[in-house]
């Protein structure tokens, strides 16, 4: 049995809010400059250049790279054969959200649901637990950003529609966002189990490295497909026009009941942001 102090949660967690708003993953960098280089449109090249320049600064000069630093989405994974001591798990990450927003200088975004009252302090985070076995205990702190939050979107399918069906509601999902979510933008797609589930896969999906192949073939090859028709959208960076409307889309499946076809797609901006660690 592995002792993990409540104290060291607390302290990785500050440290993943401060890290992930203000330095962007080096597969996201490339991404871009990958980008810039297919980008045929000259305001889309210009666009791109100012996302790299705005990324290069934050990064030296630990500032956020947007001014919207998100909800705080955790997710853990948390071995059996691991204990935490000290206190909380839950309360250890909430203040690990509170210290590392408030050290950071970043927005705090939380605010009631009715009344819009700012909660002050980015809290409480958004928490998804996974047991599994062993003692590993890894941490990943996600800032989501309402402009692509907002553009996501859950549904439920016939099987009838089939993987066209799945495919013209991701691709009309893009379309129908235009520039709100900030784009180049990276597509996640949840395909099956329950409604819930599909969001969570959509979502948890945004966390592979852009560049990366999906292990599955089949779906390996519905990524391509599904970036080639988004990228002949016309969408552009910025939502100004050009090649270059998202740099990825990434597919997590499981199985479904007979009966449905559950979809989710959440859209992540070009300020992809995640930091992880394990304790």
């Amino acid at each position: 049995m592995r002792e993990i102090q409540i104290a060291d949660v607390i302290r990785a967690v500050r440290e993943l809010a401060i890290s992930a708003n203000t330095d962007l993953g080096q597969d996201v960098s490339e991404a871009l400059e990958k980008a810039l280089e297919m980008e045929e449109s000259p305001i889309g090249k210009d666009i791109l250049l100012r996302l790299i320049e705005n990324c290069e600064i934050a990064r030296a000069e630990k500032i956020p790279m947007c001014q919207d630093t998100g909800l705080a989405v955790v997710f853990v994974d948390v071995g059996q054969d691991v204990h935490v001591v000290g206190g909380s798990l839950k309360e250890a990450i909430t203040e690990g959200v509170r210290q590392g927003y408030r050290d950071g200088y970043l927005r705090k975004s939380t605010c009631h649901p009715l009344t819009r009252v700012n909660m002050g302090d980015n809290t409480p985070p958004i928490i998804h637990f996974d047991v599994m076995p062993g003692d590993r205990f890894k941490l990943i702190l996600v800032p989501k950003g309402g402009g692509s939050e907002n553009m996501s979107r859950v549904t439920v399918l016939t099987p009838s529609a089939g993987m066209e069906g799945v495919r013209d509601y991701v691709v009309n999902r893009v379309k129908e966002s235009g520039p709100n979510p900030c784009p180049p933008t990276i597509v996640g797609v949840g395909i099956g189990g329950t409604i819930e589930l599909a969001a969570l896969l959509a979502k948890k999906s945004l966390l592979r490295p852009l560049g990366s192949s999906n292990p599955e073939p089949e779906l390996a090859k519905y990524e391509q497909q599904w970036l080639d028709d988004i990228n002949r959208l016309g969408i552009g960076p910025g939502g100004l026009g050009g090649r270059i409307t998202s740099l990825a889309v990434h597919i997590n499946a499981v199985p479904c009941h007979i009966a449905s076809i559950p979809v989710a797609v959440n859209l992540q901006c070009h300020a992809a942001r995640h930091k992880e660690v394990e304790l």
